[in-house]
This record gives structure tokens, sequence and C-alpha cells, in this order.
């Protein structure tokens, strides 16, 4: 499973409607998880823009970097170009940069699921995990 920015940031905020079912399912999953380092930075930015206390939004990933369940990937020249190649090819979309990253990992390690509330994943074929808010 991948975990992007929008299923993370409900794990970390209590308020969130889908908080319940992201921690069970993070907490459930059976095997690694998958994020990278573009959703750790768009967490970090959207939690401090949306006034979350800073000091637990800098544990919260921290702690994401130190789980051995969950890994990591450091977004390389390669993998930047991929999903700007992407974004080319998808000019009808809406994807973020961070969403094509994603969706370029997930298909090289044959993801399909995403602890996410973006409907983009599921423009793409995926599995989005998590309702979006009403």
């Amino acid at each position: 499973m991948l975990l992007d920015t929008s299923g993370l940031l409900c794990y970390l905020h209590q308020n969130e409607p889908q908080h319940q079912e992201a921690v069970q399912l993070l907490n459930n999953a059976s095997k690694k998880s998958l994020t990278h380092s573009y959703v750790l930075a768009e967490l970090i930015a959207l939690a401090l823009i949306r006034r979350f206390p800073r000091p637990a939004v800098l544990a919260f990933v921290m702690d994401l970097l130190e789980n051995p369940d969950i890994k990591t990937v450091w977004v390389d020249e390669q993998l930047h170009r991929e999903a700007m190649q992407l974004l080319i090819e998808r000019q009808d979309k809406t994807y973020s940069l961070c969403d094509a990253v994603s969706f370029v990992l997930m298909r090289q390690r044959g993801i399909t699921e995403a602890l996410t509330t973006d409907r983009h994943f599921e423009q793409e074929s995926f599995v989005k995990l998590l309702q979006s808010a009403p």
C-alpha cells in the first residue's frame, strides 16, 4: 500500500472524518507500506498550513522514516523526470507532481492500493482506500 499525503494526514489528525479508518488500515497492513520524499514534504507543508502543532508533525514524519514497516523512496532525478513525463502525457488531469511520482512508483512496484482520499488515484486505476470527505 502506498501512503499518500491525504491518508497520512487522516492518520495524524484525530478530527479528520477518516481518522479511525486510516489508523486501522495502516496499523493492520500485512505487508510493508511505501511512501516517498515528496509525500513527506507535502505532508509537512499541508499540516503546518492547517496549523497542526509543528513539533508533533515533525515527530510524526521522523517516526515514519524510522518505521521498519514503511519504506521511504527518496525521489531522484530519474524518478522526477518520469513523473514529469506522466504529467506531460496527462495534461487533461490536475495531478500534482507528488501524485505523478506516486503513480510511477506504484506501477514500478506493482502496488494497486493507496491510503488516500485523492480521487486522482482512481483516475489512474488504483484503489483509493479512504473515502473523500463530504
